[in-house]
């Protein structure tokens, strides 16, 4: 539902703490600062990566976030099922 609100760049605030939280392991409140900062940094190498083609136009940046973020979401499905 946040993402049909959002837009589809509020998928990155549903990628990016569990990228920080794989990568550090610290408590939630620790995390807030590193997920503001890899969130920063995410979407703009996504921004960049949108606006590489030398076409007519860009690709939206919603069509990178979602290729990166899908294949993540599916991965952590996999990753929950294999542990319970």
């Amino acid at each position: 539902m946040l993402i049909s609100i959002a837009g589809p760049i509020g998928f990155v605030g549903l990628i990016v703490p569990h990228i920080v939280r794989t990568l550090y392991r610290r408590d939630n409140t620790a995390l807030i600062l590193p997920t503001f900062a890899v969130g920063g940094l995410f979407l703009a190498a996504c921004d960049t990566l949108s606006r590489l083609p030398a076409t007519q136009g860009e690709v939206p940046i919603g069509v990178v976030t979602a290729l990166i973020g899908g294949p993540f979401f599916v991965y952590l499905i996999f990753q929950r099922n294999r542990g319970a």
